[in-house]
């Protein structure tokens, strides 16, 4: 037969203020039968209102301000009570005070490989509070030791379906709608809070936020990524300065011909551009050359 799951329910509780003096006044009855020396029947009397006074005081209980009491009577679930202050139940039930305020972890780093096989190292820090009791404090054995370690299943899970960061030749180059961990931002936070949040359900636990805190390459690769991402970074200016040469070159030769300054053939147009290119594309200062002689000499 499969587990039941708890479901928290409201119970009933009073002020404890009256019981407080309801006990009180039980015990000063007590001492006041007692002193009068009546015989067995005044240490009955006074025996039944010190236990009287005692029922009164072992029900109270205080709870503050987002605190909740888990009752149980005879080991089974009565319901709580999250009523702030001083309270009062039926002193045979249990009590058990469960914090339902925000609580926060900053996990610790984890070495997983994305969705590429790559090692990477990876932390997250998740915000949380119990919302269902019963379920935290009946249907897991430790809730905040279930929380932490449904929290690091969560991340690696998250991590697995996601490539670390784009593989394209040239930085944010466009055309690619790949979500990635180092560039998906809310779409890999919103998965990471949907995978705690199907994971702490079982306890009763909601997931109020969850962000990555940590994001790198595994020590063994991150030089070569580094490397990779600088040759990515080269490439990517190279190209640039291409581009702008080739439009220059391009400017010049229009240039020339529209203003009828000099006439040239096509082996001639072509070694003026490869001079152009070298000259503009090159990453030294060119030495200029002084033609003494003709154009075609």
């Amino acid at each position: 037969m499969g587990q039941v799951e708890s479901r928290e329910r409201a119970v009933r509780s009073t002020s404890g203020w009256p019981w407080v003096l309801l006990g009180a006044a039980c015990l000063v009855g007590a001492v006041a039968v007692a002193l009068q020396r009546l015989g067995a029947v005044s240490w009955l009397a006074g025996v039944a209102l010190v236990l009287a006074g005692l029922a009164c005081w072992m029900g109270l209980y205080m709870l503050q301000p987002n605190q909740a009491a888990v009752l149980q009577f005879f080991g089974e679930y009565a319901g709580t009570d999250r009523s702030a202050g001083l309270r009062w139940t039926n002193p045979l039930r249990t009590r058990r005070k469960v914090s339902v305020r925000v609580h926060n972890f900053n996990g610790d780093r984890l070495k997983v490989n994305d969705l590429r096989g790559n090692p990477i190292e990876i932390a997250a820090a998740v915000v949380w509070r119990v919302q269902d009791t019963a379920r935290a404090l009946f249907d897991v054995e430790d809730y905040e030791a279930y929380v932490r370690i449904q929290a690091e299943a969560a991340v690696r899970n998250v991590a697995s379906r996601y490539a670390y960061d784009h593989l394209d030749a040239e930085p944010g180059a466009t055309g690619t709608h790949e979500v990635t961990l180092r560039s998906g931002g809310e779409e890999v936070a919103a998965a990471l809070r949907g995978e705690l949040q199907a994971r702490f359900a079982a306890a009763g636990v909601v997931v109020e936020d969850a962000k990555l805190t940590h994001l790198a390459y595994a020590p063994e690769i991150a030089g070569t990524m580094l490397r990779r991402q600088q040759a990515e970074a080269v490439v990517a200016a190279r190209a640039k300065i291409v581009q702008g040469a080739v439009g220059m070159v391009e400017m010049a030769l229009q240039g020339l011909e529209a203003r009828g300054l000099v006439a040239l053939d096509d082996e001639r147009k072509a070694a003026m551009v490869s001079n152009l290119l070298v000259v503009l594309c090159g990453d030294r200062d060119a030495t200029p050359v002084v033609n003494t002689g003709t154009l075609y000499g």
